[in-house]
Formats: C-alpha cells, sequence, structure tokens
C-alpha cells in the first residue's frame, strides 16, 4: 500500500552529546526511580519496575520502536524491538515519524479552534484574519436623463414629477433587463460543452499520478492509495436520487464574514454570501435543482469556534429537509497579497476555486476518534469527480484539491463539498463569474453526464 506522508527533519547531535547521554541515562533513571520507592512516594512490585525502566531506556534509544500498532493493544518491549529491527514499517505498522507537535495533549475544544484557523485564514505574525475589505467609494448620483438645469433648481410640477418618476422606473427596468440579457450571454459563453482532456483511467489508477496531478497533502496528515483509488472514486454513483419537487441541495457559509478585494463593509451582497446568491440563482434558474441558501452567521465575534457553531445549525436545517442530498459549505481562500487566483475561461476572467477535504486523522495523533466522519470515502469521492470534470473541461479553472487533517462539519452528509472560491485579493465579479462554470460541473457530476 502507498502511503503519502509529510516529512519531518529530526535535529542532529553530535557524537560527544549521545555518547555522554546514553552512559549518563541509565545510571540516572535507576537512581531516581530508587529514591522515589525508598521514600514511599510510589509501590511498584520489582516486575512493574522493571517493565517502566524498560520503556525509559527502549524510548530514548530507539524512539521508534515506542510506536502502536493502528487499531490495536499496545505492543510488548519484545514485539516493538522486533518490528523495528526487522519487519517492513507498514508491517509492522510502527509510525517512522517523530513527533513534532503536541497534539496528543489537546483537548476537544482546542481541536474544534485549531480546526476553524485551518484554511489559510489567519496571519500566522499577528493573528488576525486576512481579509482585505476596500470600502467602495460612493458613485455621485447623476442627473436623470432629459432633465433641465432649472428643473432641478426650482419646485417640479407635480405632473412633471410623476412623468419623472415614471421615466425613471422605465429606465432602471431596461438596464436590470439590459444587465440580465449581458449576463445570459455570459453565462453562455463560459460554458463548456465538450471535453478539452482527457484523463486515461490507467493513468488515474497510480496513486503517486494521482497525489502529483490532483492533489496537495497538507503535512498535518497522511493519506494511502486504499482512500484514493480512482476506480472506486469514480465508481460512487453521486446523482440525485428525487425530483425538485423538494429541496435537494443546501449552500451555507461556516464563514461568512470573508469578503473580496472590492467588497463593501456589511453588505452581504458583496461578500461570500452574495456568491452564494449568485450560485442558488444558477443552480435553480439554469438547471432546475431545489437549493436552500442558509445564511446563519457563525463566525461574527468568535471565529475560532465557527465550525463547532455551524454544527447545530446545518443539523438543524438538515432536519427540517431530510430529502437535502448535497451540502456545499461556501469559503473564501487567504492568500499572501501578492497572490492572485485568476484563470481565463473562453476570455472572461474568474477566481480559481479549490476543493477541501477534511481526513479526520493528524500526523502526529492518527485517527481522530472524536472527530469521526462515516462519510469520508464519499466525501472524497464528490471532490474528486468535480476535480476531474473541472480538469476535462476547463483546465485551470481548479487549484488542486487540498487534504487536512480535521473534520470540517463534513460527517453530516455523503455528499460535502467545502468549497474555496478565490481569495482577499479576488474582486467581487471574479468570484461571480467562477460560478457559471462550478454550477456547470455540479450538474453534471449530479445528473452523471458522462
Amino acid at each position: 500500500m502507498h502511503v503519502y506522508r509529510y516529512q519531518y527533519k529530526n535535529y542532529n547531535r553530535s557524537h560527544d552529546k549521545r555518547k555522554k547521554r546514553r552512559r549518563i541515562l541509565p545510571v540516572t533513571i535507576l537512581i531516581v526511580a530508587a529514591a522515589v520507592i525508598l521514600s514511599g512516594g510510589v509501590r511498584l512490585d520489582p516486575g512493574e519496575l522493571g517493565f517502566l525502566l524498560q520503556e525509559e531506556i527502549v524510548g530514548f534509544f530507539l524512539p521508534q520502536a515506542c510506536g502502536q500498532v493502528q487499531g490495536t493493544a499496545e505492543l510488548t518491549i519484545a514485539d516493538r524491538l522486533f518490528a523495528h529491527f526487522f519487519l517492513l514499517q507498514e508491517e509492522s505498522g510502527v509510525s517512522a515519524d517523530y513527533q513534532t507537535q503536541v497534539e496528543s495533549d489537546w483537548s476537544y475544544e482546542a481541536i474544534l479552534a485549531r480546526e476553524a484557523a485551518d484554511e489559510n485564514y489567519v496571519d500566522a505574525a499577528t493573528g488576525e484574519v486576512i481579509m482585505t475589505q476596500e470600502a467602495a467609494e460612493q458613485s455621485s448620483t447623476s442627473m436623470p436623463e432629459g432633465e433641465t438645469k432649472e428643473q432641478t433648481q426650482g419646485t417640479v410640477p407635480e405632473a412633471a414629477e410623476g412623468q419623472q418618476a415614471e421615466a425613471q422606473t422605465e429606465q432602471q427596468a431596461a438596464q436590470a433587463a439590459e444587465t440580465q440579457t449581458a449576463q445570459a450571454a455570459q453565462i453562455q459563453t463560459a460554458l463548456a460543452t465538450e471535453k478539452v482532456v482527457v484523463y486515461p483511467r490507467e493513468k488515474l489508477n497510480d496513486f503517486d499520478y494521482l497525489i502529483q496531478n490532483f492533489y496537495q497533502v497538507d503535512s498535518t496528515t497522511t493519506i494511502n492509495s486504499s482512500q484514493l483509488n480512482a476506480d472506486a472514486l469514480l465508481g460512487k454513483d453521486l446523482r440525485l436520487s428525487h425530483d425538485a419537487s423538494t429541496p435537494q441541495i443546501l449552500i451555507y457559509h461556516t464563514h461568512s464574514q470573508e469578503g473580496y478585494a472590492d467588497s463593501v463593509p456589511g453588505d452581504a451582497s458583496t461578500s461570500v454570501v452574495g456568491v452564494g446568491d449568485y450560485l442558488t440563482k444558477l443552480l435553480t434558474e439554469q438547471y432546475g435543482f431545489n437549493v436552500i441558501h442558509h445564511k446563519g452567521e457563525y463566525d461574527v465575534g468568535d471565529r475560532d469556534h465557527a465550525y463547532s457553531k455551524a454544527g447545530p445549525g446545518l443539523e438543524a436545517v438538515l432536519a427540517e429537509n431530510p430529502g437535502v442530498e448535497v451540502v456545499i459549505d461556501l469559503h473564501r481562500d487567504g492568500v499572501a497579497e501578492s497572490t492572485r487566483l485568476v484563470t481565463q475561461v473562453n476570455g472572461i476572467q474568474m477566481a480559481q476555486v479549490m476543493f477541501f477535504n477534511g481526513l479526520s486523522r493528524t500526523t502526529a495523533m492518527g485517527d481522530i476518534d472524536y472527530l469521526y466522519n462515516p462519510y469520508i470515502a464519499d466525501n472524497l469521492a464528490i471532490s474528486f469527480q468535480m476535480q476531474l470534470k473541472a480538469a476535462e473541461y476547463y483546465p485551470g479553472f481548479t487549484r488542486r484539491i487540498y487534504l487536512k487533517g480535521y473534520r470540517y462539519n463534513m460527517h453530516y452528509c455523503p455528499k460535502t463539498l467545502l468549497i474555496e472560491v478565490g481569495a482577499q485579493t479576488n474582486t467581487v465579479s471574479e468570484a461571480m463569474n467562477a460560478m457559471v462554470p462550478l454550477a456547470d460541473l455540479l450538474n453534471k457530476v449530479l445528473t452523471a453526464q458522462r
């Protein structure tokens, strides 16, 4: 079984220091243990004392031999030594990585707080959320077309006022119709009708090829070929099981306050919530899906616990709408100010999109039992099928699928997608434009268009 794991560097000690420590350690352990026992602080029989001394000595000289086989009881000293010297790593189950984080001591609450700050949104130096929201300049109100200078200076007769109001209404209606027409034309322009690239199945079944071309594995977690198997991922039938008479898709935002470079503070329509509105419109009007757009705010005042706060709200919406089969948590990424996540689809500039998966497993801790997710395989399947369709029809539209160690509320529904739409350096229009191919990809996957 292939295992893709981030390797940590170990600091080397000089030969002299190692020799000195090795001479001193056993003697020190014996002296301390004897002193504790004689003072009456600890009561151990000789067998227990011998076992503890073995643990300490083996742990110092062979730290890698002190691991545990996943899912089994702790190994004996003899088993560990045998596994360390004679078995391959995969056969022994002993981890080859030294623990470089204190995750094993983290509380459940601390894990959840880390989860919320783990999507590249927080500046490591300042601890501030990366969100550049410059206020848009207020446009000056222009005079209505056809109005004279004299009329603006004096009192407008009632008849003229009525005509003016009617003219303004007609003008606004005409502008709205023109905008909708342009938007519809843009949608058709951005849509791809044929595959641009074809990926042979034999290539996709190569684990190394799959990782290198479709995934970015964060150092906090590991993934293996049993979880990333192209046949299994593509073999999942993700078609919706019922028609649009009841809700089918739920869109929500764990981080509803995320905005873009030209977002207007306080105006949700120019934030990631507004992007969700547009995706909802496309899915309902263009493709006929029944979509709920939940706009609960879970990151106001206490962003660190946004996921734990969003969980009950998400659970309530799903309980009220049991027919929902697809859950989309729509986000905006955070990047360096010099980074621009943009691409062009048929000449239209738009933000790049990234699918994000949590594996409920960290490099230091292994599987996190209290962040259990029975739907990891389903989560991975829908993100990969979306990613492959994007690579085939819209090359360059998506970044590689990002895999991290926590859960991100992806355990409530099998077909759950966490989607990052651009970053704080993108414009609102670039994020909006990206919803056109994204809606098309959702339609292709959820209706099983091969």
